[in-house]
């Protein structure tokens, strides 16, 4: 049985296929304030200017492709049993090849239902549109998790890295809660990386060794040594 590798990634590594976060500036966020696009309360208020905003979102992750960091959490496959929890919305890690990738704020590629959460579709195209329904009727929403709202899969993303014989961490500042806690939950005597190319302060965390270095760099360096 090959040994669990856990990787918990965030924005930074996606960064390097040119995507930005709305911390970023000149990034998308900056043309929209966050609670006019990114709340319940905002689609409530305006569904049409937040199906715009995710419209305009999707069509920029599509248009990226993964980079060198993608690619070699697709190599750690071949020696470990990898399992990626991503903050992500994107789909880079699937289309790099990762074939256990767990989603913490949703997809961006996907649509659900606004009356019914289990109801969750595949967008065929760029676009979700007024007048889009699910099967119940409903307009179909982006499947994102919004600010203010809970994290489904974190209970899930908790029983899948408690397991870990190693943990990583990559391109994430460890303050979005409740998926910043998420390190908690690794045993003190299991292996931790964290690559980031900014100061991330992490106290109290044993067995940890922080590499201040972008994704595709850091994880280059990791390879050599656990590959």
């Amino acid at each position: 049985m090959k040994p669990k590798l856990v990787v918990f990634t965030g924005a930074g590594i996606s960064a390097e296929s040119g995507i930005k976060t709305f911390r970023d500036s000149g990034g998308l966020w900056e043309e929209y304030d966050i609670n006019e696009v990114a709340t319940p309360q905002a689609w409530e208020k305006n569904q049409k200017l937040v199906l715009e905003f995710y419209n305009k979102r999707r069509a920029q992750i599509l248009e990226a492709k993964p980079n060198l960091a993608h690619e070699i959490l697709v190599e750690f496959e071949k020696k470990y049993d990898v399992h990626i929890i991503t903050q992500n919305i994107d789909d880079l890690h699937e289309r790099a090849g990762s074939k256990k990738v767990l989603h913490l704020h949703g997809e961006i590629t996907k649509s659900r239902s606004s009356v019914d959460s289990n109801l969750i579709y595949p967008i065929k195209s760029s676009e979700l549109k007024l007048g889009d329904l699910c099967e119940k009727g409903s307009q179909l929403r982006p499947h994102i998790v919004w600010f203010g709202e809970l994290v489904p899969m974190m209970d899930l993303a908790y029983i899948v890295a408690e397991k870990a014989d190693i943990f990583i961490v990559v391109g994430t500042s460890m303050n979005v809660y409740p998926a910043a806690g998420i390190i908690d939950y690794i045993e003190n005597k299991i292996p931790k990386y964290l690559i980031d190319p900014n100061s991330v302060k992490v106290n109290g965390i044993n067995n940890l060794r922080v590499m201040q270095e972008k994704a595709s760099i850091g994880l280059s360096m990791l390879a050599k040594e656990i590959l």
